[in-house]
């Protein structure tokens, strides 16, 4: 109910805006793709000119959020990288506690990897890392 409420709060005000600045805008302008012809462009377009503002808005967006995608590249790979060498080490200590746990006969008891030790909880951090 609270997420409908805030939801509204902040799209009515954001519909308001664009619908007054669509209104305020709405003169025609021409764009054109031609270099060399800028009075009469063999590659023009007329378009109202809150189309072309709020197109341009859209594009800026792809494009920022496309060149940060490649920028992260390097921590995605290093994250997976480190997922995968924390995956190997549970797997190692699951074995050792096995051998063990077949060295010692069965009498004595090795503690689960989630159980709380000296080491303190065994968990996952607010940004899902091993701890």
């Amino acid at each position: 109910m609270l997420r409908k409420i805030v939801n509204a709060l902040v799209i009515l005000p954001l519909a308001i805006i664009f619908v007054v600045f669509a209104v305020a805008n709405r003169q025609l302008v021409t764009l054109s793709f031609d270099p060399f012809a800028s009075n009469d462009p063999a590659l023009g377009v007329t378009l109202p000119l809150f189309i072309v503002i709020i197109a341009a808005a859209i594009f800026g967006v792809i494009a920022g959020g496309i060149a940060t995608w490649f920028g992260q590249h390097r921590w995605r790979k290093a994250a997976k990288l480190h997922e995968a060498e924390a995956r190997h080490a549970r797997a190692q200590l699951a074995d050792l506690r096995e051998r063990m746990q077949a060295a010692s006969g069965g009498d004595r008891q090795v503690p689960a990897i989630g159980s709380a030790s000296q080491y303190g909880s065994v968990g996952r951090d607010k940004y899902g890392a091993t701890l």
